[in-house]
């Protein structure tokens, strides 16, 4: 009887791996394929796109006509370049600006901290479009529109990436801490050669994230930029659909193109990303 009854669990088990395999697999399908079919769509000239009933696959592969339009008479390479420069350098500010702080939190003892640390929790529940009023009209005072760190200034603090951090730097014995101060180690030596390198999956996964984040984000650009070459992707591709011009063909080898890069750091840095989110959050 117990044999049997074992048997049957582990068939239960397998079963529910089996169905939690395939259903993430369908999952999986659903979310890649309006990728496939953008980067699919921008192979097809305006007869086969608009034909009926419409087909999936182009006819060929060797028309590049919408991909040399996206890349050499339109401003993609440069709205691309933008989006870069602003993932990048926000993505670095707010990795440093995260990590002193969480190391604050995690080690230092001063008054209040208890409450500035849940004051920082808190802003998490704030959806950002109820301050972006507020960071218009600030950016407009300080008259950084159609400027680099106008547009990369809000994503300088991340409180997520603090508490994130925080929590990964809880992990570490506070008796090390004190043994290497003993030695005559430093807050600072100790954050450079500990407290870094041991959240290096942590950090990495972070950075990671904070960059697809900024690279996609939308809204913000197109608020604070009136220039044509200072628009972000996102911005830009909205920019190559025109009133005259129906073909929308271009329009996905253009969304193809800027998801190139998301799609690279996914496919390079997936295993990064899930062990990285998964460690920092081990301790309270």
């Amino acid at each position: 009887m117990k044999r049997k009854g074992c048997i049957t669990i582990k068939s239960r088990r397998k079963f529910k791996a089996t169905l939690s395999g395939f259903l993430s697999l369908l999952l999986g399908i659903a979310i890649i394929l309006p990728i496939v079919y953008a980067f699919l769509a921008g192979f097809k000239d305006d007869i086969a796109f608009d034909s009926y009933p419409p087909t999936f696959l182009p006819q060929s592969f060797h028309y590049l006509e919408n991909f040399k339009t996206v890349l050499f008479h339109s401003l993609i390479p440069r709205f691309m370049l933008n989006s870069l420069i602003i993932a990048v350098g926000a993505t670095c500010v707010r990795i440093i600006l995260s990590t002193l702080a969480a190391y604050s939190f995690a080690f230092f003892e001063f008054p209040g901290k208890k409450f500035m640390f849940f004051f920082v929790l808190g802003t998490m529940m704030i959806p950002p479009e109820v301050i972006i009023i507020t960071n218009f009209l600030t950016i407009t005072k300080l008259s950084l529109t159609d400027t680099y760190l106008g547009i990369a200034v809000v994503y300088f603090v991340s409180a997520t990436q603090v508490f994130m951090l925080r929590q990964s730097f809880k992990t570490i014995s506070a008796s090390l801490r004190e043994a290497a101060f003993l030695d005559g180690c430093s807050d600072l030596y100790f954050y450079f050669r500990i407290c870094l390198p041991v959240s290096k999956p942590v950090i990495t996964s972070l950075a990671l994230s904070s960059f697809v984040n900024i690279w996609n984000t939308y809204l913000w650009p197109l608020l604070v930029t009136n220039k044509p070459e200072m628009r972000t992707v996102q911005v830009g591709i909205t920019m190559l659909s025109f009133p005259e011009s129906p073909s929308k063909a271009p329009i996905f080898a253009g969304i193809a193109v800027t998801l190139i890069p998301s799609i690279l750091i996914f496919a390079f840095f997936q295993r990064n990303l899930v062990h990285g989110m998964s460690q920092g959050a081990v301790k309270g």
